[in-house]
């Protein structure tokens, strides 16, 4: 998994499929494909941005709304703010990693840890962040089953807050927050290898403290998110 995760950061279009053939003719493992299939998408979590049969495992009962960010011009902070789940490995296991990050000044605005990918967890975290930094107008978040329960959707619009849904196969949506994962983890978590829970909570609040007020951006014109965020808030 420790392997797939770090190929998939810089090839988000493979499928459970396309890793399959990569990790045993490439690599030489001898594993089956309905294996990498559970790993990759019902452990991990992961979906490739490319159409396909598994780019997003959402719950067909729930119900998904609309892409709102289409055309629309982000020019101010808590205008919307994305949010996604990724995999994270430690020593005898994994944990997962919920990020809200402010889309106009890159803030992230809040983070949390957790063993089980519920959608409890997600609404939890949301609230936790509206809390602190005050209500956006826009939550963009993919069609994962966590998202478009009823409970996470109900503590988005309960707020007044619109909820937008990536389609699927949208290989531009939540891009910031992709080439966040690939940070922290390159960064950070793959040069210290967490032993546990506690360990990566403490590396990741390192992080995200470094990310959000000394790490110059150039995509921001080498400004730095809480700069921005608390300039223009």
């Amino acid at each position: 998994m420790r392997m797939m995760d770090e190929h998939y950061l810089y090839h988000p279009d493979k499928g459970a499929k396309r890793m399959h053939v990569w990790l045993t003719h490439d690599k030489g493992y001898k594993v089956s494909e309905n294996r990498i299939e559970r790993l990759h998408y019902r452990v991990m979590g992961l979906r490739a941005v490319l159409p396909g049969r598994h780019t997003s495992k959402r719950n067909k009962e729930h119900k998904t709304y609309p892409y709102l960010l289409r055309n629309l011009g982000i020019t101010r902070p808590n205008q919307v703010w994305a949010t996604d789940i990724t995999y994270i490995p430690i020593e005898k296991g994994y944990m997962y990693l919920m990020t809200i990050i402010d889309l106009h000044s890159r803030f992230v605005v809040h983070w949390s840890l957790s063993n089980p990918m519920d959608a409890e967890w997600c609404a939890k975290t949301l609230d936790e962040a509206v809390g602190q930094y005050g209500t956006p107008e826009i939550v963009n978040t993919d069609q994962g089953s966590q998202f478009t329960s009823e409970e996470f959707s109900k503590a988005v619009l309960d707020k007044g807050i619109k909820l937008s849904m990536d389609g699927k196969g949208r290989a531009t949506d939540n891009a910031f927050i992709e080439r966040l994962w690939r940070s922290v983890k390159y960064e950070k978590i793959y040069l210290n290898p967490p032993n546990d829970g506690l360990e990566l909570f403490l590396l990741l609040a390192e992080y995200f403290e470094y990310y959000n007020k000394e790490r110059r951006h150039e995509s921001l014109e080498y400004d730095r998110p809480m700069d921005i965020f608390k300039k223009a808030a």
